[in-house]
This record gives structure tokens, C-alpha cells and sequence, in this order.
């Protein structure tokens, strides 16, 4: 009896220790999926993510520089880049020479256009995850991993690292600058991260005399609005460089200009003829309203279903939907005068920093509407805005600044490539990934606007796959933009293009 009862004991403790050990082992699971991207991608040597940081190639001078963005707008910034010439490439000192200053320079360009767009993770309270996509794009251009296409399911590893990298997006800067740069201390590594907002701030400064009184508009997306970014850094700068007048700033997040260049269906569809549910831009309700005591001066274009209407009169509207990049910044510069008009301010607006890598590619379009507000006349016949308006607005676009930012630190460093060639340029874009089950991707191939902004945080996981850009991935619309908006960048990526036989051509189905 007594064995048995020694027997019933010992069957009991064990299974005690068995609850205890799956109890354990089920902790471990779960920290292990808990895990954030910056542990993964320093610890983790079995992770996709992993960089041996050990063996990084710090101080190489043949390796390329990486420059990212959430989409294609970035590619305004490496245009900068590309055809930066104020200094002689001998001595690299002050003074162009008639040849690029990069020209030994090959680049890595990422466009993360599968997140796309990241001036709205802060208006949906996913900073956490908006930081986990900017790691990303770090590990991308830091590894060696990629994919050929997006049905490829083989990793390859012939990428090259980079010596440096630029965030070629204004939200990026004002979220991720900081963070990239804590996720690098903590690897040990000393690599340079260059951000456009101080770029285009220092930019802005120098149109401006120390003891002049003047307003500075920022155009931004939502996010690097929220993010005071562009405000705080004036106001820092400000002081720091000894400006004495009174500097007033006015910022206007420009939701769906950055997403309808880039064909975001959310904002921007071509083949539409009536609104539709899944709209996400500014309307006749809701917190972005589009105002008909304005129409006049929104001066939207109703042709070619550039505005959508449930209605065949305009007036009659109940449903009103922007669906053209133009009508966007029509919406939004309006929206900006209004603003300072009712601030009843003193000051003249001078200069609008193009706070979105997007929005150059609209400049002429800007320009054009800011003449049109500066001669505005109110049913009074008097010019509504132009008192606190100067005839011809100074445009404020960071690249140049971030070139030259660029050029100094490899200069200062020592780190010019003396053998190089920028037709050695690559180009990347991130694509839904399909191979994950545990994705939500619709009939385009796209994550919908709620699974997009929905997920979690710190579930390390391959939400997209980096591909090579091809006519699988950007549209004939998009590419004919490049080749007309950013010709040298286009002849790049087409040799990159070329390099890579499994994609599609970007000659492919255009005129080009």
C-alpha cells in the first residue's frame, strides 16, 4: 500500500513538472514571437533578418549607398543626388567641374510601396509598426537578400551592403531617423544615416535674411505633419543659426497627393466613373472636408472623372471624391492660404518646403495654382489672398540639400569610391508577399487599407518580398512620369533592368 501511495506521488510530481515545462516552452513561444525587429536582426542568426554585424564591412569604400522611401517619391531625391555638381571630383573641393560629383558612386534604391503610405501610421496609432517597415528598409539595404520576382520563393544573397544611407522620405525622417540610428548603436555600427527634414530646413533658412520677418508653409504628408518635425527643427534652427525676425509656420498635410502619384486605389483610380466605398481622401464630411463655399477657389477640373459625384450636377452633390494628383494639391493649397488668411497674421508667406519626396514631381502644378490664389479676386473684387502672399513663392525641395549633405560626409570621411560607376545602380520595390498565409491581399495584389494599418507589431514576419524593378511592378503611367520627370535616374534603372533577365522589361508595353 505504501508503494502505491509512493507511486501515485511521484506520477503526480511529474505531471506538475510537465505542466511547468509546456507552461515554460509555451512563455518561450511567445517571447520568441513577441520578439522585436532590432533584437531579431542583431541576435537572431536563424532569422531572414539577420546581419552579421561582425563582420560588417565598415569603411569600404567600393560599396554602394542605400536610399530609401516609402514609395517612388524618393527617386526625386537620388535625381538630386545623381546630378549634384558644385564641386571639383580631383579634390572634391567647392566649385563644379562639368562632371556629376557621384559619378563613381553606385546607388541601392528601395521604394516600399507594399506600405505605402506612411504618412498615415500615425493617424491610425501605429507609429510602433510604421518603425518596424523603416528597420526594414535598413536591413534591406544592409544585407545581401532579395527576390528576382514575386512568385520567386529562393532567396538570393549577391546584393551588396552599403557605406551609408539616406531616408528619402520626410515621414521616415521624422519617426525612423532617430530610431535607426539607436538600432545601429546597438549593433555596434557607425554607419551614416542622412535625413531630408534638417536638409530641407538649412535649404529654407538661406532664402531667408537673419532679421526678416516671413511665414514658411510646409506640404507634407499627415504623418510628418503630426510628427512636428519640419515646425520643431525651423524653430531649432532658427536659433541655433541666429535669425532674429519673426518666422511664423503654417503646415497642411496633403493626404492623397503623395498616393495618387504613386496609383494608391484608395485615393486615385483612372478607370473610375463614380465614387466608391473604400475612398480615403478628403470629402464633403468627415475630419478632411472639402469646403463648397470654396468651390471657386478650389477650381477642381470635373473632366475625365478627375472628380467623382454621385450626382450629374456638381451642386447637387452628396458624395464629392478627389481622383487626380493636381485636384489634390488644389484642395490643399487652398486649404493652406485659408489658414493664414484666418490667423489675420502680418507676415508674407515666402517660401513652402515640399515636405513629401512626392510632391516635386507636382511642381509645376504648384506653382501654377499658387499664381492662380495670388490673383484670386472675393465677390468683392478684392484679391483674397495676396496680402499675405508674395508673387512668387520660393519652392523648397530637401534633395538638394540631402546631396549636398551627402557629398560632405564622404568627402569628410574619406569614403569617395575611386574606381566606381553609377551605372551600377539598383533598384527595389516591395510587392505583397503571397508565399505568407498569414497575409490579407486583395484582387490587385495590394494589402487592403485595413489589414495594412491593422497588423501587429513585433510579430517578425515577411510581409512583403524586395523585388527588382520591372513592368510587373510599376505602371506605364508611373514610368512615362520618370522618363519625363527624372530622365538620368530612368536610364539607370532601365540598365538595371536590363541586368535582370527574369523580370519585365520596363520597355515592355511603352513608347519608350
Amino acid at each position: 500500500m505504501r508503494q502505491l501511495k509512493l507511486l501515485f506521488l511521484l506520477l503526480a510530481l511529474l505531471i506538475v513538472s510537465c505542466k511547468k515545462a509546456a507552461k515554460t516552452e509555451e512563455v518561450s513561444q511567445t517571447s520568441e514571437v513577441k520578439k522585436d525587429i532590432i533584437t531579431t536582426i542583431i541576435e537572431d542568426k536563424d532569422s531572414f533578418y539577420h546581419i552579421d554585424f561582425n563582420n560588417y564591412p565598415n569603411g569600404d569604400k567600393s560599396l554602394p549607398i542605400g536610399v530609401f522611401d516609402s514609395g517612388t517619391g524618393g527617386l526625386t531625391v537620388l535625381k538630386a543626388i545623381v546630378n549634384y555638381d558644385e564641386n571639383n571630383n580631383e579634390n572634391h573641393k567647392k566649385g563644379s567641374d562639368g562632371e556629376i560629383d557621384f559619378s563613381k558612386e553606385s546607388f541601392i534604391y528601395l521604394g516600399d510601396q507594399a506600405n505605402m503610405p506612411y504618412g498615415n501610421y500615425s493617424k491610425e496609432d501605429k507609429v510602433d509598426l510604421l518603425n518596424e517597415h523603416i528597420i526594414k528598409d535598413a536591413q534591406f539595404l544592409m544585407s545581401n537578400n532579395y527576390y528576382l520576382d514575386a512568385t520567386d520563393n529562393s532567396v538570393n544573397t549577391d546584393k551588396q551592403p552599403v557605406k551609408a544611407l539616406v531616408i528619402a522620405c520626410n515621414t521616415a525622417t521624422a519617426y525612423g531617423k532617430e530610431y535607426i540610428e539607436e538600432f545601429l548603436r546597438k549593433a555596434n555600427s557607425n554607419l551614416k544615416v542622412i535625413g531630408v527634414i534638417d536638409a530641407g530646413v538649412r535649404g529654407t533658412l538661406a532664402t531667408i535674411e537673419k532679421d526678416e520677418d516671413a511665414i514658411i508653409g510646409v506640404l507634407a504628408t499627415a504623418g510628418t505633419v503630426a510628427s512636428k518635425g519640419y515646425r520643431n527643427t525651423l524653430l531649432k534652427f532658427k536659433e541655433d543659426l541666429g535669425y532674429n525676425g519673426n518666422i511664423e509656420v503654417f503646415s497642411q498635410g496633403g493626404i492623397g497627393i503623395a498616393e495618387a502619384v504613386d496609383e494608391d486605389p484608395n485615393y486615385f483610380d483612372k478607370n473610375l466613373k463614380k465614387p466608391r466605398n473604400d475612398y480615403k481622401g478628403p470629402g464633403l464630411d468627415g475630419d478632411v472636408k472639402i469646403d463648397k463655399a470654396l468651390f471657386d477657389i478650389y477650381n477642381f477640373d470635373f473632366d475625365n472623372s478627375k472628380m467623382l459625384c454621385d450626382t450629374e450636377k456638381v451642386d447637387d452633390c452628396s458624395i464629392l471624391q478627389i481622383n487626380d494628383a493636381k485636384n489634390y494639391v488644389r484642395y490643399h493649397l487652398v486649404t493652406l492660404m485659408e489658414q493664414i488668411r484666418q490667423s489675420k497674421t502680418n507676415n508674407k508667406l515666402k517660401s513652402i518646403i515640399l515636405g513629401c519626396t512626392h510632391y516635386p514631381y507636382m511642381t509645376n502644378e504648384i506653382d501654377d495654382i499658387l499664381k492662380e490664389l495670388y490673383s484670386y479676386k472675393g465677390k468683392n473684387g478684392k484679391y483674397m489672398y495676396r496680402e499675405f502672399m508674395v508673387e512668387n513663392i520660393n519652392l523648397i525641395d530637401p534633395a538638394v540639400d540631402t546631396a549636398k549633405e551627402l557629398h560632405d560626409y564622404l568627402n569628410n570621411e574619406s569614403l569617395f569610391n575611386p574606381n566606381g560607376n553609377i551605372k551600377d545602380s539598383e533598384f527595389y520595390i516591395s510587392v505583397a508577399n503571397k508565399d505568407n498565409v498569414n497575409n490579407i491581399i486583395d484582387a490587385d495584389g495590394r494589402f487592403p487599407y485595413d489589414y495594412k494599418y491593422g497588423r501587429n507589431v513585433d510579430e517578425i514576419q515577411e510581409y512583403v518580398k524586395v523585388v527588382p524593378f520591372s513592368r510587373d511592378n510599376i505602371s506605364y503611367d508611373i514610368l512615362t512620369r520618370f522618363q519625363k520627370q527624372i530622365p538620368y535616374v530612368y536610364q539607370l534603372m532601365q540598365g538595371f533592368n536590363q541586368k535582370n533577365n527574369k523580370t519585365k522589361s520596363l520597355k515592355e508595353e511603352s513608347k519608350i
